[in-house]
């Protein structure tokens, strides 16, 4: 076994003292919201053709976000949201290659877009994890130093990989690698893993990531959602229980909205109740919310305790947000709102996500 499964385990021993089995949503005093979808501004990022940049592997012009801009991370830098998005190209796979970009804004509404994407596949030690799909799904933290650390999803065509970066500007990043690739004796270096959400604080604009038990702390995976512990917020172990499985925060219920799958949104938040998590959901086919047609991807939102985040204490029943703008309904992918980007910016919190993989949009909720 190795040392860093040694910690793990001992670490999740020590939180789960207290688990116990979540509570539905009976006052939804507890949640973030509500949210309203800022119609008058929405889309605020659409494709665009215009862009090119010269792609460094295939040694050409490329129209990087001529296809679908979505599913953004969201930061607060100089009293500016920075957005930084999964863009699409027409070219190479059926799907095209992502890349991820980069816009600001001074309202949190109007955006202001970078010329070339600020992370991609390179002629790098990455890209046989990333070609030809690409860079997709960032969210961001900033540690306490003021670094900022992105977690992506690399994907090479047939395997996705949750993947770290750091900067110090949001223009220009280090891939660090796979976040599991040097952990847990290599064991899930090569299995299927995205959607890293780490869990923050609050101070003023920023998200910082905070320490539980003196390491950091991170929800994670698509289908279930897991949980990863780190102490340099790089390198991620995978929890564990006694038997090797991983350890799964919670999963899909059936007759529920999330009755298909859970996968993280944007950054976990401590507030007075205890650590917030607003997350993905797709409902299924057979066993799902007969409200939503099968396949809708729609969010809700947990609460764990503020000293144990394997402790849910309260889930959401209803979806606090749906697809139901046409823009939202009608896409690459009909039938989503997907989160990924959460900041508390001039007396609001604001929301962004990506609508049917093709565009993104904002929420606002005052606070």
């Amino acid at each position: 076994m190795s040392r860093g499964m040694v910690w793990a385990k001992t670490a999740l021993a020590v939180l789960m003292v207290s688990a116990g089995q979540a509570q539905t949503d009976t006052s939804g005093n507890w949640m973030l919201g509500p949210f309203v979808k800022q119609d008058s501004v929405n889309p605020v990022l659409q494709p665009r053709v215009e862009s090119v940049f010269s792609c460094p592997v295939r040694k050409m012009p490329v129209r990087w976000e001529s296809k679908d801009v979505f599913n953004p991370a969201a930061v607060v830098r100089n009293d500016t949201v920075f957005l930084l998005y999964r863009a699409q190209d027409s070219i190479g796979r059926p799907a095209g290659t992502s890349r991820i970009g980069l816009a600001w804004s001074t309202d949190g509404r109007r955006f202001t877009r970078h010329p070339s994407p600020v992370l991609c596949p390179d002629n790098d030690f990455m890209k046989p994890y990333e070609w030809e799909g690409g860079c997709e799904d960032p969210r961001i933290v900033e540690d306490e130093r003021g670094m900022y650390i992105m977690t992506y999803t690399s994907f090479d065509g047939e395997t996705a990989r949750l993947c770290v970066a750091t900067s110090t500007d949001l223009y220009h990043w280090k891939k660090e690698g796979p976040a599991f690739g040097r952990t847990s004796g290599g064991k899930y270096a090569d299995v299927w893993s995205k959607s890293g959400a780490i869990i923050t604080r609050n101070v003023g604009h920023r998200n910082i990531a905070m320490r539980i038990s003196d390491r950091y702390w991170m929800y994670w995976g698509e289908s279930n959602i897991y949980i990863a512990a780190s102490t340099d917020l790089i390198r991620w172990e995978p929890v564990e229980q006694d038997n090797g499985d991983l350890f799964v925060a919670f999963g899909p219920r059936d007759r529920f909205f999330d009755s298909d799958l859970v996968e993280p949104g944007p950054p976990a938040t401590l507030t007075s109740r205890g650590i917030l998590l607003l997350y993905n959901s797709r409902n299924s086919q057979d066993a799902g919310d007969e409200s939503l047609l099968p396949g809708t991807y729609a969010a809700g939102q947990i609460l764990a305790d503020s000293t144990n985040p394997s402790h849910i204490l309260r889930r959401s029943d209803t979806p606090f947000i749906k697809p139901d703008r046409t823009y939202e309904l009608q896409g690459q992918v009909n039938y989503v709102c997907f989160l990924e980007g959460l900041v508390r910016f001039k007396h609001e919190w604001l929301l962004y996500y990506g609508t049917a993989d093709s565009r993104i949009a904002v929420a606002a909720a005052h606070w």
